[in-house]
């Protein structure tokens, strides 16, 4: 098979760019570090290097998993993600939940949360009326522990 479109500038620019535009809809911080190893090939190939296609997608693994290893964990941090914890779109304390019981504090109740129905456990020291809006303070398995949300 004629790898001479594995060496075209055009082609690893246009897959960088895909793979970046693909970051955006995914979770988890990888695709970028491929899509700009993607682009850098191209921009590599585009001022005239001629690579045969083993070299070329030799080239591609490597600065890829340099990007992914060098700059991955750094930038999690930053956004206030450690490598390995959940995205913040899986993570439920902060999250407001609304309780479907009147929950006594110690106690465990009902609690409505994107769309389900949770155990949630009352962890302070008033009624968590029915109706009211709670604020998950930790996630224990299936069950939230919540406070009453107070008025801002």
């Amino acid at each position: 098979m004629d790898g001479d479109w594995m060496n075209a500038w055009w082609v690893w620019v246009a897959a960088g760019l895909v793979l970046l535009v693909l970051e955006i809809v995914t979770p988890g911080l990888v695709l970028m570090f491929f899509g700009a190893a993607a682009v850098l090939i191209g921009m590599v190939l585009a001022t005239g290097v001629e690579m045969p296609p083993w070299a070329t997608l030799l080239a591609f693994s490597v600065l890829s998993i340099a990007l992914l290893l060098g700059f991955r964990g750094p930038l999690m941090r930053r956004m206030g993600n450690r490598p390995g914890d959940p995205p913040r779109i899986d993570r439920l304390e902060d999250e407001v939940a609304t309780a479907l019981e009147d929950i006594a504090p110690g106690a465990v109740g009902r609690a409505e949360l994107r769309g389900t129905t949770w155990s949630a456990r009352n962890v302070d020291e008033f009624v968590i009326p029915n109706g009211c809006r709670c604020r998950v303070v930790r996630l224990d398995g299936l069950t939230l522990y919540v406070t009453r949300e107070t008025a801002a």
